[in-house]
């Protein structure tokens, strides 16, 4: 566990309130997300600014500056390049170096998304992950919620962090960080992981609810009279029964990490993955996407990737033909960020043609394809 420091806050990250859009006002800062869904509640820092992710998980930052993130005082990320979206696989620097390399996929093509996988599977990513989720205002993994940390939550984190006897260490077991033992023996106190007995002290209900109150004891409960069988109740007793359904509720009400599947991590984190590659993906087209060409045409034509508004910077490429019979690759360049091919089939034979490409800047790989139909 390591805790935030204190940060001055100039006159400068006073700003961060407003996020209306890049260069708004004056203020050539830029706007970045926390997920596509957003996870709020989460302070930043960079080099230059300080605030809180919104409810879109939103931060601002300067070009070329790192990020830290905390959950009030715990830090669970720092030194993150700033990106316009960042995921909780970038938290990690192990993870950050594995996603810059790329596996080919059932189609032979490059791609990050097998890499992605297999750090997902990092027991640092797992177990912050699961902390965010089970620390989720509703507590749910369902697609299209974001995460949100709400201020009482954190206050009471924070109180509870100057208690532990030990760190919250990311980095431990899968098992051990989540442990929540309970004995068979009554006699034997359960053991916890420091993050479970953090959580067992949080309360995210409403300060005055009943569920935020100490369950009975055992000798209350015990010492309490019993209703018996058609014995007309006094609605100014707790019998025993009322403090044992009591006690039941607040215990049911306690969270912990336990709570969060190791699939509900998957499945959260893969979910966000693949939307941001889909939003990638939508800022580039090709220049052509059907191409009718005559039998007779064996010339050789280029297909260029083009971005909305802006030009390319193309870091790899690569190109398949799905029928290397009809529609043959001749060159691929990142330089002029386009596919060279010609045809060699019969009329009527059809090829798509698979552009696979890494933008600069971004470890992804996006693919277009441009249908080509002999005549």
């Amino acid at each position: 566990m390591r805790l935030k420091p204190l940060v001055l806050i100039s006159s400068l990250a006073l700003l961060q309130g407003c996020f209306g859009g890049d260069g708004d006002d004056g203020d050539d800062t830029l706007t970045g997300q926390l997920t596509l869904t957003g996870v709020e509640g989460l302070d930043y820092r960079t080099q230059s600014q300080t605030g809180e992710t919104d409810s879109a998980g939103r931060f601002r930052y300067y070009p070329g500056e790192t990020i830290s993130f905390s959950i009030g005082n715990l830090e669970i990320a720092s030194g993150v390049p700033t990106d316009k979206v960042i995921t909780p696989l970038q938290f990690l620097p192990e993870s950050r170096a594995a996603l810059q390399s790329a596996i080919a996929d059932e189609q032979g093509l490059l791609s990050h998304k097998p890499v992605e996988r297999q750090v997902i599977g990092l027991p640092a990513l797992i177990n912050l992950t699961r902390l965010l989720l089970t620390l989720d205002d509703n507590q749910s993994t369902s697609d299209g919620d974001g995460v949100t940390v709400t201020d009482r939550v954190i206050s009471q984190l924070n109180e509870q962090l100057n208690t532990l006897d030990a760190e919250i260490d990311f980095s431990q077991p899968v098992g051990t960080f989540a442990l929540a033992d309970i004995p068979e023996n009554s006699e034997d106190a359960p053991e916890y992981s420091a993050v479970n007995r953090l959580l067992r002290e949080i309360c995210f209900y409403p300060e005055d609810d009943e569920l935020c109150q100490q369950p009975p004891t055992q000798a209350e409960i015990d010492a309490a009279p019993e209703l018996g069988d058609g014995e007309e109740r006094d609605p100014d007793i707790d019998y025993t029964q009322d403090l044992e359904n009591k006690r039941d509720r607040i215990l049911d009400a306690i969270r912990d990490v336990n709570d969060i599947d190791l699939e509900d991590v998957e499945e959260y984190l893969l979910r966000e993955l693949d939307r941001i590659t889909t939003d990638r993906a939508n800022d580039y087209y090709l220049s052509t996407v059907t191409a009718n060409i005559p039998a007779t045409d064996t010339d050789i034509r280029e297909v260029f990737i083009k971005k909305i508004g802006g030009k390319p910077d193309v870091l790899q490429i690569e190109a398949k033909s799905t029928d290397p019979s009809a529609v043959v690759i001749h060159s691929a360049s990142a330089q002029t960020h386009s596919v060279e091919y010609f045809i060699d089939g019969a009329p009527g034979d059809e090829s798509d043609l698979i552009v696979n490409f890494r933008p600069a800047g971004d470890y992804r790989w996006l693919r277009k394809p441009l249908r080509v139909i002999i005549e």
